[in-house]
């Protein structure tokens, strides 16, 4: 493992403590997986993936069984002790090696060039600092690494994008977990320095009533070379 060491004896305190709301998406997200179409969507973001492969924000570890067999590791980095604690247990019955690491998206615990891939999957919306986050994933990323993306954001029109921006401003982040919903992950990679390859626009549910979260983009990024 190439994850850095953190002084003998001091406990590592978790960046993110959402218990009540960690509990909710453990049963949600689970439910999402037929119901909206989840399960669909993680073959997609993973399929192909080879190599060494950080996955950041990794929840409740719903990831791990959709890994291909040619990812020789992933190392899941969960801030949310409910849900790492659920992580870990996934951990154990993917078919591919899964560690499972507490730590920030903004500050993340290894090292700088040592994975081939990293995984986004509905992380954005709810870091603290977008910017800082995306340049830590260049940082880990080897020369020209992937980034597979799966993330809500912005859509529809002037009364959705009305209704996005208010709830942000009031009750959303509070009842979600710090989750925003009016943000652009696209133009964030963008101007992270991240070359955007094959993505398209996704709508969970696909079909029926548009809400809020339902906007979301899936495909695949590279990092650009230095300038």
């Amino acid at each position: 493992m190439r994850l850095m060491s953190t002084a003998a004896g001091n406990p590592v305190r978790d960046p993110v403590h959402h218990p009540l709301f960690a509990r909710y998406y453990a049963r949600c997200s689970v439910a999402a997986e037929t119901r909206l179409g989840m399960a669909a969507v993680r073959e997609r973001l993973l399929s192909g993936l080879t190599g060494r492969v950080i996955e950041i924000g990794a929840g409740n570890g719903l990831n791990f069984a959709r890994y291909p067999g040619s990812v020789a590791e992933v190392v899941a980095i969960e801030p949310e002790r409910t849900l790492r604690r659920l992580a870990t247990e996934a951990a154990v019955r993917a078919d591919v090696p899964v560690d499972v690491v507490p730590g920030a998206a903004e500050a993340l615990p290894v090292k700088s060039e040592a994975f081939d891939a990293a995984v986004l999957s509905l992380v954005l919306c709810s870091v603290r600092d977008v910017p800082r986050a995306l340049a830590e994933v260049r940082r880990v990323l080897r020369p020209a690494g992937e980034l597979r993306f799966f993330e809500h954001g912005r859509g529809g029109g002037p009364a959705m994008l009305f209704t996005q921006r208010a709830l942000d401003r009031t009750v959303w982040p509070l009842l979600s977990g710090g989750c925003h919903l009016s943000r652009e992950p696209v133009a964030e990679m963008r101007a992270a320095g991240f070359e955007l390859g094959a993505y398209r626009r996704v709508f969970l549910p696909e079909n029926g009533l548009r809400l809020p979260t339902s906007y979301c983009v899936l495909g695949v990024a590279r990092k650009a070379p230095e300038t």
